[in-house]
């Protein structure tokens, strides 16, 4: 969630769990709607005051980007709500209440066979840094391999969940040759702390905490994952001829707000510290360890948003394939009818 764009903007996802979840999430202030101006037409005005663009966010994301970089008055009403997990966010696109979103490649996933109505519209490539197995201080463990029979916690649908699957493969094992006890963020570090879990497959800030505490990482995802976050829209939004009204003429809101997704990240790459200060304060962590984490994300790949391609297809569908192989979804899915490059031209545009 800082640099690493899992921490920033997904995984502060602390209850990230399967899309049976129940896990609460709560509604937010809305950003205004820009000043309408003056020389639009009636109708131009009637569509700009009621057309809404519902956008779900996790705590310091998307709308706090946004705000710093001076991109978060809109030429069209935009109401955030705060979730605490792609899953839910799925959930509740999928009820009608949520036109765009932002997710691990996962979700999507779990997403196709709930039959959920959801398309992806873009990638959002980041850093993969932060994502761990983490041992305690007075661990024995060397190697995965030595994690046979032991009690090892994940957050279940995630990419912690896909880590250890691979991880595990890599030296002839599977969740099966180990005790995997599913667990939340939170109830992860709680249990990680008490010396109930022999290891911790996480990510987030939870590492750091942990490391304080003399934890370590026994293994690293960072070469495991592709860094490939999505943004998910709902099919109706995409095809809703009033979200195409914005001032003067015609855009798509959509597409719109993409771009400044775009440019706010570019303005965070540009102003760490400050987007630091901003983010510590908001989810109540140090500066410190934002800022070092952030610096580190950077050093490994900056962040930027991407349209639909083949290669992000490809590895979406190697992560289906995995949790298939694993007994972890009940059939083999095709993730291309998932995604939509309707906006594949207006990311180009974006300046």
């Amino acid at each position: 969630m800082s640099t690493n764009w899992l921490r920033q903007n997904f995984f502060f996802s602390l209850g990230c769990l399967l899309p049976l979840a129940t896990t609460a999430c709560s509604e937010v202030k809305s950003t205004s709607p820009a000043t309408i101006a003056a020389n639009l037409s009636p109708s131009q005005i009637a569509v700009s005051n009621t057309t809404q663009l519902h956008v779900a966010k996790y705590k310091g994301g998307w709308d706090l980007n946004l705000k710093l970089a001076g991109l978060d008055y809109f030429p069209y009403q935009t109401q955030f709500t705060e979730f605490t997990g792609g899953n839910l966010m799925v959930q509740s696109m999928n009820a009608g209440a949520i036109d765009l979103a932002s997710a691990s490649e996962i979700p999507p996933i779990f997403a196709i066979e709930s039959k959920a109505s959801v398309k992806i519209i873009a990638t959002l490539k980041g850093p993969t840094i932060g994502q761990v197995v983490l041992v305690p201080k007075n661990s024995t463990a060397k190697t995965i391999a030595d994690l046979k029979g032991k009690k090892v916690g994940y957050v279940k649908a995630t990419t912690s969940h896909y880590f250890l699957i691979k991880m595990l493969e890599k030296v002839g094992l599977t969740m099966k040759d180990i005790n995997a006890i599913p667990l939340s963020i939170p109830d992860g570090l709680s249990a990680f702390r008490k010396g109930q879990l022999d290891a911790w497959a996480t990510y987030g800030y939870s590492i750091p905490q942990a490391e304080k505490e003399g934890a370590r990482v026994l293994e690293s995802a960072k070469d495991i994952l592709s860094g490939n976050f999505v943004i998910i829209a709902s099919p109706n939004a995409i095809a809703d001829p009033e979200k195409k009204i914005a001032l003067a003429q015609p855009v798509e809101d959509i597409a719109d707000f993409l771009c400044r997704l775009q440019k706010s990240q570019t303005w965070r790459e540009s102003n760490l510290k400050q987007w630091s200060k901003n983010y510590a304060t908001t989810i109540d962590v140090d500066e410190g360890i934002v800022y070092q984490d952030a610096k580190q994300g950077q050093q490994q790949r900056r962040q930027e948003l991407l349209p639909v391609s083949d290669a992000a297809i490809a590895f979406g569908q190697k992560v289906a394939n995995t949790f298939f192989q694993a007994g972890v979804i009940t059939r083999k899915v095709d993730v291309k009818q998932l995604w939509d490059s309707s906006f594949n031209e207006d990311i180009a545009k974006c300046q």
